[in-house]
């Protein structure tokens, strides 16, 4: 049994979709950002950076007790070595798609998510973020449709690579860009799109995303910006978030 210690974003979909894609047995156990719920010392155990999601493996492969393991990256790569799904073993193809992994690690999820922060919850006026993180949002999109206009998944087959990029494509209606505008980039998720592990991994009572974290321009109490962006944020990497 795996424990998903969740949250209903796209990082949180990304393990979700893929536990459903790979057939294991897990449990979700949801946390409220907004209501500081990461800062308890048993979460910092699991994962020292204090953010969601995580996993704890209750039946890792050394068989000496639970194994917790952060980043999702770092998850999507040891669930698909655990289950032998969705990491090809093709020399070549199994390189793709840890490329493609890291890219979305490194490039689509922080840049989107810095244009999510700029566009959906900085107070107004951030010209200059809402600017920067839209272009580089853009960019990166163009990156995504030159290699779907070469091949039908990222590494050529449907791999965890495609999971992890998945979800934040999705997420793109939230900060004004249309899917539309990328022919290939539409139709690789599109495809993805009718995929059971899609709505199981996504749209189920466990994993929907909450009507607060979809709201357009999200007004945050002073309490929830501190959980999510500020001081308490800070004082949790100290041990200290009270």
């Amino acid at each position: 049994m795996i424990d998903l210690h969740h949250v209903a974003t796209p990082n949180g979909h990304k393990v979700s979709i893929a536990l459903e894609e790979m057939g294991l047995p897990y449990r979700v156990i949801p946390y409220n950002l907004m209501k500081g719920e990461h800062f308890t010392p048993e979460f910092r155990r699991i994962n020292p950076n204090n953010k969601l999601p995580a996993i704890v493996d209750h039946d890792p492969a050394d068989g000496k007790g639970p194994f917790a393991v952060f980043e999702t990256g770092a998850i999507l790569i040891y669930l698909a070595e655990k289950s032998g799904k969705l990491l090809p073993t093709d020399f070549r193809r199994r390189g793709l798609a840890l490329q493609w992994l890291i890219w979305q690690m490194a490039g689509l999820g922080p840049m989107h998510g810095q244009a999510h922060h700029f566009i959906r919850y900085a107070p107004e006026g951030q010209v200059y973020g809402i600017e920067r993180y839209s272009k580089e949002a853009r960019r990166l999109l163009d990156v995504l449709e030159y290699r779907l206009n070469e091949a039908e998944y990222l590494a050529e087959e449907y791999s965890i690579a495609d999971i992890a990029c998945w979800p934040w494509v999705r997420a793109t209606r939230m900060i004004d860009i249309d899917i539309a505008d990328y022919p290939a980039v539409q139709k690789w998720w599109l495809k993805i799109n009718e995929r059971p592990a899609i709505l199981a991994g996504t749209g189920s009572k466990d994993h929907a995303t909450p009507a607060s974290y979809g709201q357009k321009r999200a007004q945050l109490t002073p309490e929830q910006w501190s959980n999510l962006f500020g001081e308490r944020m800070l004082a949790a990497s100290k041990g200290n978030p009270s």
